[in-house]
């Protein structure tokens, strides 16, 4: 997969599906080493970059020496503890293989469980409010007693008021953040990203190396709804990326729940509240029983 991704020219959710359809990386990448080079100006698509854009002209490499690479990058990452999972191991988060934008492969530090997938992403600003953070703690407490994990983006404020919180009761949260596994963002949450990893699981679709740009924090987004049955957002203005993880959960037929505090004050979530998918709650316990219904047997959402 590591040599499929860094030689072809497609986007990323193309080759989750390719490789899906065939049932091997090694067709489809057969498959892209037979097409014609990138014409010289033309941009690929993707690159070592974590914004997968780039100027690189794609040259036709030998196959040896791409698989070489990739066998070499692969110890290196494991030696580090960065186990990399492709769509087509079981491995695989079950949530985000149901979903049509889900990436071909994701990088875990740390031990995901089946347990996981009995998961609820818990969202919100980063420069939140005292009364936020305490709800965030509060919606991730409730969510482990009722036998959820918790899921964040290890972002400040309420990510991390989520994480915190989950991991005070003494129970799972993932991360799953916009840059490569190797980093930290922000800084200050480094220590947080460690005890989320050696206690639990960091999640990246990008690069280990990659550093954060403003396009990877909405792919991080659509990963982290994806990789959950539902999306609480907690407190986000109108330029806020979980105000984007509310539309994307919901075009992936997950359902997003909006604080009533959230309603409130942002024009946005009151214009989110009416729409089919989105539940307004006042507390804890109102979600879990929304998530309860919409996941029994039979239910449409994964």
């Amino acid at each position: 997969m590591v040599a499929l991704l860094r030689t072809g020219t497609r986007p990323w959710v193309e080759y989750a599906e390719l490789v899906e359809e065939r049932g091997s990386v090694a067709a489809v990448l057969e498959q892209e080493l037979a097409r014609p080079p990138t014409p010289a100006g033309q941009a690929t698509l993707f690159s070592d970059r974590p914004d997968v854009s780039g100027p690189a002209v794609r040259a036709t490499p030998h196959p040896a020496e791409l698989l070489d690479q990739a066998s070499a990058d692969l110890d290196r990452w494991d030696a580090a503890g960065m186990r990399l999972v492709t769509v087509l191991e079981p491995a695989y988060p079950e949530n985000l293989r149901a979903v049509h934008d889900r990436p071909p492969m994701v990088f875990v530090a740390g031990r995901l469980t089946p347990a996981d997938a009995r998961a609820v992403a818990v969202v919100g600003a980063r420069k939140a409010t005292h009364a936020g953070t305490e709800q965030a703690h509060a919606i991730a407490e409730h969510l482990v007693d009722s036998g959820y994990a918790v899921v964040s983006g290890l972002a400040a404020g309420i990510d991390t008021a989520a994480h915190t919180g989950a991991l005070d009761r003494g129970g799972r949260t993932v991360a799953v953040i916009g840059t490569g596994l190797a980093r930290s963002y922000p800084p200050q949450n480094e220590a947080l990203q460690r005890r989320v990893a050696s206690e639990c699981a960091v999640v990246s679709q990008f690069w280990p190396d990659s550093p954060p740009t403003r396009r990877s924090f909405p792919m991080r987004n659509a990963v982290m709804s994806g990789i959950t049955l539902a999306t609480v957002v907690v407190e986000a203005s109108d330029t806020s990326g979980a105000r984007m993880q509310a539309r994307l959960a919901r075009a992936q037929g997950r359902p997003v729940f909006l604080l009533a505090s959230l309603v409130e004050r942002q024009q946005w979530a009151r214009e989110y509240a009416g729409r089919p998918g989105s539940h307004v709650v006042r507390s804890p316990d109102e979600i879990t029983t929304v998530v309860e219904r919409l996941t029994s047997p039979g239910s449409l959402v994964a």
